[in-house]
């Protein structure tokens, strides 16, 4: 196949290409899922084609074809694209400069989910659904494990030939309780570019437990109370409050526009990246998208442009400091692209993307952030959200609130609890990030943006974070 996509590159340059890249990608899934100890379902899918872009005088050209022997007609189809683009052309698009490479990258792992007995896999997840319903109270359990593997061909007309191969394990378990007038559940689900060997690091069958009890403690607990209140999020809450309100208003194309029509823009313009500089959040707040981070779903060698994976600081120490960019984007603001451009399979152009963003940890330990409340809560697993087209009032709604009284928690849980905000002023008052030691990266394996909708997967790394009056209220989602 290398060869392939080499000489399809060769093809576009005798055409008239000013530039052209082709990805091939190979996807393999497995997935299983439970209820009630109950096996509903146990799948295999695959995915195999390629998708070229051609650049022909500042217009683009794609096509994509899941029939290797026809490459070559492909590159055409492309190429004859771009150059009926012209006519319609407003703006020519530029790509920035990135050096030509030859590398291979594989994600890190020890135990192989796709090579595991399907039996070890079923007996792991019977054992969850039992120690989740073994709690008296609970009417529905599920569970699940999905795989994925991608093997990935990058080659372009300057080059660059990258091989990279992918390897995604996840999890997810819950309880539903039941009473004549009440639904709680409780639940975990986590996703990390790694093996089988994240998923025995989760610590199901002990989690499975919890989550049962909590379950059924959720139908006879009280209502959140409604007010200002001090919160610490747990790490699986802050993971969607960064994607929300961080990951997707930092990246470019949303600034520029591209996303109005389906997913909303962004509230940060780009002067506020030099010329009206942009208080994001407190000293506490400093947030980077690192493509390098161990087990991210976002993490990679090179993105589906070419461009090697970086770290970049969006925010440092509560100061709006960059975009996540892509090759054609980055020219926009006169610097090199972040390593953002991704898409979704080989059906569709690599646009910007999140890769890892993640919340850098504080000093704190747990206990000194819980000390530093007179009343509040800590809040836990995401149950909905909503957020406005400009990311700037959001409003989550979680499964469980853990009560804080003079500084300790005092072991009553409420149920529904949620919470809402403006943006820059809710991380403005944070005032307090827990150390490394408590630090979490969560997968999110359904991220939805662009037209035609294309579906990515990334990771939010964070610790336990303490805000100040917060707007606490009584969710009605159930």
């Amino acid at each position: 196949m290398r060869e392939a996509l080499t000489k399809a590159m060769k093809h576009a340059k005798t055409l008239g290409a000013d530039y052209a890249d082709i990805r091939f990608k190979d996807i393999k899934f497995e997935t299983f899922m439970m209820e009630n100890s109950q096996l509903v379902s146990a799948d295999t899918d695959r995915s195999q084609g390629f998708g070229i872009r051609v650049y022909v005088d500042g217009a683009m050209g794609f096509a994509a074809s899941n029939n290797p022997a026809g490459m070559n007609d492909v590159v055409k189809q492309a190429f004859e694209i771009a150059k009926s683009s012209l006519s319609l052309l407003s703006e020519k698009a530029e790509l920035d400069t990135k050096k030509a490479v030859r590398e291979s990258y594989a994600t890190p792992f020890t135990q192989d989910p796709f090579a595991m007995p399907l039996s070890e896999k079923l007996a792991l997840l019977t054992e969850c659904e039992k120690n989740m319903g073994a709690a008296e109270g609970v009417k529905k359990t599920w569970s699940g494990f999905g795989f994925r593997k991608d093997d990935v061909i990058f080659a372009d007309t300057d080059g660059s030939l990258i091989e990279q191969n992918f390897l995604q394990s996840t999890a997810s378990i819950g309880a539903n309780a039941f009473s004549d007038s009440d639904m709680q559940a409780r639940s975990y689900i986590n996703v990390q570019r790694a093996g089988f060997e994240s998923i025995l690091d989760m610590d199901l069958t002990e989690r499975a437990k919890v989550l049962g009890k909590e379950a059924v403690e959720l139908l006879n607990a009280p209502e959140c109370p409604s007010g200002e209140f001090d919160v610490i999020l747990t790490p699986r809450q802050m993971f969607l409050q960064i994607h929300e309100s961080v990951g997707h208003p930092t990246e470019l194309d949303r600034v520029l526009g591209s996303e109005a029509a389906f997913a909303g823009r962004s509230f940060i313009e780009l002067d506020n990246l030099d010329k009206k500089p942009l208080v994001y959040g407190s000293e506490h707040v400093t947030i980077v998208a690192d493509a390098t981070c161990v087990r991210g779903l976002g993490t990679y060698a090179y993105d589906d442009e070419g461009v090697h994976g970086q770290c970049v600081k969006l925010i440092d120490k509560g100061k709006f400091t960059d975009f996540q960019t892509s090759r054609d984007y980055s020219r926009k603001i006169g610097k090199d692209s972040s390593g953002a451009g991704l898409s979704d399979g080989w059906k569709n152009l690599p646009i910007v993307r999140m890769t890892n963003i993640n919340l850098l940890p504080g000093d704190f330990t747990l206990d000194e952030l819980i000390g530093g409340i007179e009343y509040g809560f800590l809040i836990d697993e995401n149950k909905s959200w909503s957020i406005d087209d400009l990311r700037i009032n959001f409003q989550f709604a979680c499964q469980i609130a853990r009560e804080i009284k003079d500084g300790k928690l005092t072991g009553k849980i409420f149920k529904n609890p949620i919470y809402s905000g403006r943006t820059t002023e809710f991380w403005a008052s944070c005032d307090g990030v827990a150390n490394k030691d408590y630090y979490e990266l969560i997968g999110v394996p359904n991220c939805g943006k662009g037209q035609p909708m294309q579906v990515m997967r990334v990771s939010h790394g964070s610790s336990p974070t303490r805000f100040r009056k917060v707007k606490v209220g009584v969710s009605d989602v159930k």
